[in-house]
């Protein structure tokens, strides 16, 4: 189904596409969420409540590096539409089937499944939508699709305070598939059907390593989205191991901070997408989100003695300077022909995802030589190094026309 008309920014795709992302977030989230209470309930408790909490996460992140690879190539060779469908099935049968496990190994496997199906949304719906739209909207619209959608890890929260963790697993796969009946009206799009009749490869992942200057913008849109997942996947995520060590008598409750974090990227999301429409320019604005960035990860460094209301405001403050994963998403959509930008554009941010586990072992292996906080920050220091070097050599994409092949 295709359609040749012109979208606005509150247009039935971007709609759709929020509320697809919107349960993408809740259901990526919710282990981040439920994981003390899930882990407890299984009969884990001390440091393994860590150690298991990150094999988990680790192995969901790498699902969701699989699902951006076969996803990616799928929304090239069969259309972005048959993504969102598929994608959604997938982890939302995942998430109903995570509310049924009964062993730390069942968690980690159904965690990986739900990670293939959810690398899939965001990156079809954004490249949907930035091709659908006329290119002097596209910025703003995919804002707000990340921006409305991320406000899935608020309601997440919300939903496990109120239920228990296996229900909330139920809820968010029923959630999925009722979506699944609002997609009907989106239609395919025409940039998409036009090169299906064009002799080009399509979807070919290898296409992004056999020339030199395209592997390189391939790799810069990876690596300028690296700081995101650091502050999500090591300080928010972990915040209660954190406040154990600044001295913080309080509990702090990794669900909540993750909430405060994600209201935060919800915001900063939106903002910066009027923030590029303004400067008309992308680069510039995630300059400025950067800057932010470093800022609020300082601020969290230094919280001796302080309290829990305090760690939740500064993760709010880092989730809205890490509010670039929209733009960030645009422009990895925005470098590359319509035959590979539905693999640009859900590959990026899942490589970027799937990086966490990588992270990870360099957090774990800095604090064989230092302390737990040092480790850290010196951890986002390369991560916050790397990404604005790319940045810097990543080429400014801001109003490029959308409709050219990579041959």
């Amino acid at each position: 189904m295709t359609q040749n008309r012109s979208y606005g920014i509150l247009s039935i795709p971007v709609i759709v596409g929020a509320l697809g992302y919107f349960v993408d977030i809740y259901d990526l989230l919710l282990f981040g969420i439920v994981r003390r209470q899930s882990l407890m309930d299984l009969g884990l408790r001390g440091d393994e409540l860590v150690t298991v909490g990150e094999n988990i996460i680790s192995w969901q992140m790498a699902g969701l590096l699989i699902g951006g690879i076969i996803w990616g190539i799928m929304g090239d060779r069969k259309g972005r539409r048959s993504v969102l469908f598929g994608s959604i099935l997938m982890y939302s049968l995942a998430n109903i089937a995570n509310g049924m496990i009964t062993t730390t190994g069942q968690y980690a496997a159904v965690r990986f499944i739900a990670g293939i199906g959810l690398a899939g949304e965001l990156g079809a719906g954004i490249t949907l939508v930035a091709e659908l739209l006329p290119k002097e909207k596209r910025g703003i619209a995919t804002s707000l699709v990340a921006g409305l959608g991320l406000t899935g890890a608020v309601v997440a929260y919300f939903v496990s305070q109120s239920f228990d963790w296996r229900l909330c697993y139920y809820i968010g796969g029923a959630l999925g598939l009722l979506l699944l009946f609002l997609r009907v009206s989106v239609f395919e799009s025409g940039m998409f059907e036009a090169a299906k009749e064009a002799r080009v490869q399509k979807g070919n992942l290898l296409m992004f390593f056999n020339k030199g200057e395209r592997f390189k913008k391939y790799l810069l849109s990876i690596l300028i989205g690296l700081p995101t997942w650091y502050v999500i996947g090591v300080l928010v995520t972990f915040s209660d191991q954190f406040a154990q060590y600044f001295g913080i008598t309080e509990p702090v409750s990794p669900g909540k901070a993750i909430m405060y974090a994600y209201a935060g990227i919800s915001l900063g999301d939106i903002a910066i997408g009027f923030v590029s429409q303004g400067l008309r320019s992308r680069k510039k604005a995630l300059y400025i989100f950067y800057a932010l960035t470093a800022i609020s990860v300082l601020l969290f460094f230094n919280q001796d003695g302080g309290s829990a209301a305090n760690m939740y405001w500064i993760c709010a403050a880092m989730g809205f300077a890490t509010g670039f994963w929209a733009i960030f998403v645009t422009m990895a959509a925005e470098q590359f022909g319509t035959n590979l930008r539905a693999t640009a554009a859900t590959t990026v941010p899942n490589v970027v995802r799937g990086s966490l586990p990588l992270i990870i072992v360099l957090f774990k292996s800095l604090r064989g030589s230092m302390d737990y906080a040092s480790a850290a920050l010196v951890t986002g220091s390369i991560v916050m190094a790397i990404a604005v070097v790319a940045a810097i050599l990543s080429k400014e994409t801001f109003g490029k026309d959308l409709n050219f092949l990579e041959h």
